[in-house]
């Protein structure tokens, strides 16, 4: 059960991570922004809280979203 909480909140302090990166994002995108969230969902893919595919439709999103 310990070992179980320990995982469960180092993942979730990970998915918070990206999460706020894209918010960051969408209400200001810079390249800056734009860097440090493709960083962020790159880790996230990376420990497996999220699966690969949804960290690139997320990172295509970010990009399409900074274009417009």
């Amino acid at each position: 059960m310990r070992q179980d909480q320990k995982r469960t909140d180092r993942n979730k302090r990970v998915q918070d991570s990206y999460k706020q990166a894209v918010k960051i994002t969408a209400a200001k995108p810079t390249k800056q922004s734009i860097a440090k969230t493709y960083s962020a969902i790159d880790t996230a893919a990376k420990k497996h809280v999220i699966h690969k595919n949804k960290a690139a439709r997320l990172k295509k999103q970010v990009a399409r979203h900074a274009q417009s």
